[in-house]
């Protein structure tokens, strides 16, 4: 009985052992080593001797003013796409979770951007958000909602908003299907209960779809989070980190 009951508890590790060596290899002994390179002036070159140098990496940088520039730029994406890619992406997950002959176009639709390499999009971002491209026309000669064209690759601010914008367009879709799985998770004899009781959508979707759907959101918040933190492509292919480097990110 003795040995059942330690086979029957080895059992789940046994499944996840194979995942877990490869989180080890690919994951945490990366990590480790980009950790102990970090006190070195490391050399790539086969058989050439690294100096050790202590903590020298770490002053040289927080006294560079370009990593402070570059590190705010890189929370400034976090904070400014994550938020709109959770919001946005359950609020139409919810729209969509009901089955209709039209959902699973959208749900097509909305999910294509985050299949679509990042190369493709950048470079369709830089074309709608040139000089002369569909923003400008769309707000100065469509809308007539600004006065002149504006350079929004050219300044800080302005490139940000591109950036960010590229973001959350692409993200959106990712987090929807995120939620969509989560939602067919919520029990229905609860919504029907909160009804019964008087409760309006509202009410419904505070008191049981939000709490039933809690932990998608935190692993959707902290994979979002990792994400932002860790932008680059868009970056390099929008701004080539410009102008002058304003718009460099930490992996840039």
């Amino acid at each position: 009985m003795t040995r059942q009951r330690a086979r029957a508890s080895a059992t789940p590790y046994l499944f996840l052992a194979p995942g877990f060596i490869l989180f080890l290899a690919v994951i945490i002994y990366p990590a480790i080593r980009a950790f102990q390179m970090s006190f070195f002036d490391w050399k790539i070159v086969p058989g050439a001797v690294s100096q050790f140098i202590g903590l020298d990496n770490y002053v040289r940088a927080f006294q560079d003013g370009h990593f402070w520039l570059s590190l705010s730029n890189s929370g400034i994406y976090m904070l400014a796409t994550v938020p709109p890619q959770i919001v946005i992406g359950l609020f139409i997950a919810m729209l969509l979770k009901r089955k209709s002959p039209t959902q699973p176009l959208f749900r097509v639709l909305f999910y294509l951007p985050v299949v679509t390499s990042w190369v493709v999009v950048s470079l369709l971002f830089k074309y709608l958000f040139a000089d002369s491209g569909l923003v400008n026309f769309t707000l100065h000669d469509f809308l007539h909602l600004m006065n002149r064209d504006v350079s929004w690759l050219s300044a800080r601010g302005t490139a940000l908003i591109a950036i960010c914008a590229l973001g959350v367009w692409k993200g959106i879709g990712w987090s929807m299907m995120i939620f969509l799985a989560a939602l067919q998770g919520v029990p229905e004899t609860l919504e029907e209960a909160a009804t019964m009781d008087g409760a309006n959508r509202w009410q419904r979707f505070r008191a049981v779809t939000l709490p039933a759907i809690s932990p998608a959101t935190v692993f959707i918040t902290v994979m979002l989070v990792i994400g932002g933190l860790n932008v680059f492509t868009s970056v390099l292919l929008l701004t080539g980190g410009g102008p002058g480097g304003q718009t460099d990110v930490v992996l840039s």
